[in-house]
């Protein structure tokens, strides 16, 4: 038996599948979310196989639900009015991608193919991020890329450090680099990416040490190569 839960912010589309999956003795409707946050607490409480997502939603679309979940995320068929996502739901391993309308019939095609290929992990998403998720047990904070200030590794975790407030989320510094607009934030060091405009000026101390202040009154360490990466796009 597959466990579903359905995740969609329209009644009505909820109500069809609902109808759909009701007729399918394989599946087991376990769960229905009308927004991304909901979506994420119950796959983090109930452990589902398949997650039928929405992809525009208010406040948490169904990529960033994705971004969230990581690793625990279940087999996901996309089911959504818009075909513009097609690719990208594809990047992040979708075992299918359903365009409203449909029938019974398409939507046991997507179930079979969720039932061969099992659980499947969410991977980066293409694009340059424009907000970034942190889970926190089952409290989601949606931080704006554009409020983020600076970001510190931690082990395997980033602290974001946004409007004096750091928020610790697990990824490496590494991936959340290629996944921030090259034009906008700088890697300085091996544990610190920072946003240009926050930098309000660079001190020099010792032979080739360097530290960028920040408009915050905060001081962040600059290697070698991040100078010379900083030095080049402040200049531009």
């Amino acid at each position: 038996m597959t466990r579903a839960v359905v995740v969609d912010d329209e009644p009505l589309a909820r109500q069809v599948l609902r109808e759909m999956l009701a007729g399918m003795a394989e599946v087991i409707l376990v769960a229905e979310c009308a927004n991304g946050f909901e979506a994420v607490k119950a796959v983090h409480d109930l452990k589902p196989d398949l997650l039928l997502l929405d992809i525009q939603m208010p406040k948490l679309d169904g990529f960033e639900v994705l971004d969230l979940l990581g690793s625990d995320a279940p087999a996901v068929v996309f089911v959504t009015a818009h075909d513009a996502h097609a690719l990208r739901a594809f990047e992040v391993q979708a075992v299918d991608y359903l365009l409203k309308p449909f029938t019974a019939e398409r939507l046991a095609t997507a179930l079979g193919r969720a039932l061969q290929r099992g659980r499947a992990p969410a991977v980066a998403r293409a694009g340059y991020l424009e907000r970034i998720a942190v889970r926190d047990g089952a409290t989601v904070t949606i931080i704006p890329v554009a409020r983020l200030d600076y970001a510190e590794a931690q082990d395997d975790y980033v602290g974001l450090v946004s409007a004096g407030k750091t928020h610790l989320k697990a990824q490496t510094i590494a991936s959340l680099e290629s996944a921030l607009d090259p034009a906008e934030f700088v890697r300085i060091h091996r544990s610190y990416i920072v946003r240009l405009e926050r930098v309000a000026r660079l001190e020099s101390h010792g032979k080739d040490g360097h530290t960028a202040v920040l408009d915050t009154g905060v001081k962040l360490p600059v290697s070698r190569s991040g100078y010379a990466r900083l030095k080049l796009q402040l200049e531009r």
